[in-house]
């Protein structure tokens, strides 16, 4: 039973350390947080978890607000085997100096630069590479969605070149501090976005650009690919392939799913914590071949289509699991995935 460490119980950070109570072969020995909010309560109060504080300076404030603390970041990794870092991107660095301080191994997020580590990660196209290392990324929740479906089909369709429009959401459905906008938002302004690029740290060969705009929605990103093909494929063929991969999920416009708020609405139905949608929804309709390339169109769940690849990072880091595809199965069957 390996011990994680979780810096940062925030929107990705609260996600991951509940994936890794379900598992059956690690435990949550600690989270940590700046500033003693409902997030912080909850960890210790509904979650039972050890909270640490992330800024020693602010232990009165935890104090005053009634939430016990078990010490700071520092002492929590010590104990652990593992950290998953998911503070802000800018404070990586530092972070990185204290693992390695702590001779403690460590798994950073998508808003971390690729060079801070020199390892991305993704559990379908190159599990293997972290395995064993010290430290490593799990890409972005856009990259994790483009990877998962494009190094699905490429055995299939050999892809020659991939163009893909990315519709952002504005913000989490927290992020009030961004406020309320009207406006369509270049993001950034220049092609390709940086997107593509992260594609290619995880998926090698890979001949993809992409272009990005935020728009007022908090909801999921919305992907448009544009694929050139060298075989000769149908659109059932495609269907076949995506259908048997899982973290993949074939939708119906036709049956109610037609947007991003009525796949949303689905995953509350299904029940699990915080309504996540953890696998990539690919809209049936939109899968077409003409002249040799490839359409379709993909959503992803910001909030929670990164956590099983956290999940999966930890057992090669830790060399838990030296199979990709045992791995994934293991995370799949804790976190009740398609």
């Amino acid at each position: 039973m390996k011990s994680v460490a979780i810096n940062g119980y925030g929107t990705i950070g609260k996600r991951v350390a509940d994936a890794v109570a379900a598992q059956n072969d690690m435990k949550v020995i600690g989270v940590s947080k700046t500033r003693p909010n409902f997030e912080a309560r909850n960890a210790v109060k509904e979650k039972g978890y050890d909270l640490y504080i992330g800024i020693p300076e602010r232990e009165n404030q935890f104090k005053e607000a009634g939430i016990e603390v078990a010490g700071t970041v520092e002492d929590m990794i010590q104990e652990a085997d593992i950290v998953v870092d998911c503070t802000p991107g800018t404070i990586g660095p530092q972070n990185l100096e204290m693992y390695k301080k702590a001779g403690v191994k460590a798994i950073y997020q998508g808003g971390e630069d690729h060079d801070l580590t020199g390892l991305s990660f993704n559990s379908f196209a190159n599990y293997d590479k972290s395995y064993g290392a010290d430290y490593t990324r799990v890409v972005s929740c856009n990259t994790t969605g483009l990877t998962r479906t494009l190094y699905t089909l490429n055995p299939l369709i050999d892809i020659k070149k991939v163009r893909s429009v990315m519709v952002r959401r504005g913000s989490d459905p927290n992020g009030v501090k961004k406020g309320p906008i009207n406006a369509i938002v270049p993001n950034p302004p220049k092609v390709p976005s940086h997107h593509g690029p992260d594609v290619a740290t995880v998926f090698d060969g890979i001949n993809i650009t992409t272009m990005a705009l935020l728009v007022p929605t908090t909801l999921m990103h919305q992907h448009n690919l544009m694929v050139e093909i060298g075989n000769d494929v149908s659109k059932d063929d495609v269907l076949d392939v995506l259908e048997k991969r899982s973290r993949v999920m074939i939708v119906k416009a036709s049956e109610g799913l037609g947007s991003t708020a009525e796949i949303m609405e689905y995953a509350k139905e299904l029940g699990r914590s915080r309504s996540d949608l953890y696998e990539i929804p690919v809209w049936e309709e939109s899968i077409n071949v003409v002249d040799n390339e490839l359409f379709y169109m993909q959503a992803v769940h910001q909030e929670s289509d990164v956590v099983p690849e956290n999940i999966d990072a930890i057992r090669a880091l830790l060399e838990m699991e030296s199979d990709n595809e045992k791995s994934i199965a293991k995370t799949n069957k804790a976190m009740g995935i398609f």
